[in-house]
């Protein structure tokens, strides 16, 4: 349903991190011949913006290191229309993991043009879906699993260092 030629996806609970984002963004799709840009995320306090729970530093984009578990930030990716038009939006046979499986055919399958973007786009209150209870932990992974073998980006161990990799996040600071 948007009506722009650049998609992003803003969570109910979610803000942008300054009233700079969208201008950053646009400037980043005109300067750059590119189909996709994301940046980091801060995960918040339901009830405080302002107090960082966990920091997603995210980092230049190389296609080989999806296999090491690493994915941009979901909610601060930015893609052009004509890349959805082209390759599908979200899959909603994923319950939890669609965002995830959604990069891995992107970038991964289709291998779209990204651009990263160093700061801080996103503030995501936490409380998602995946990390409300266990049952919705073991959804995630297995999900996260199947898309990952779907694509061929890798296997178990893949799926051992995206989980292993977020435990930094708790212990980065941001100066955004």
């Amino acid at each position: 349903m948007a009506s722009g030629n650049i998609v992003g996806f803003l969570h109910a609970d979610d803000i942008y991190a300054n009233d700079k984002v969208i201008d950053k963004v646009a400037y980043v799709f005109m300067k750059n011949s590119i189909d996709s840009c994301y940046g980091d995320l801060q995960y918040v306090k339901k009830d405080n913006i302002n107090r960082v729970i966990r920091h997603w530093k995210s980092s230049e984009y190389e296609y080989r290191k999806f296999k090491y578990g690493w994915m941009p930030p979901h909610p601060t990716l930015f893609v052009k229309r004509e890349i959805y038009d082209k390759y599908g939006s979200f899959n909603t046979e994923y319950k939890i993991a669609a965002d995830y499986e959604l990069m891995l055919r992107l970038l991964w399958k289709y291998k779209i043009s990204t651009h990263y973007i160093p700061e801080v786009l996103i503030k995501m209150r936490i409380g998602g879906a995946s990390n409300k209870s266990l049952k919705n932990l073991i959804r995630k992974s297995s999900e996260d699993y199947k898309a990952i073998k779907n694509y061929n980006a890798g296997g178990i161990y893949t799926l051992f260092l995206k989980n292993l990799s977020k435990i930094p996040q708790f212990f980065i600071r941001s100066k955004n």
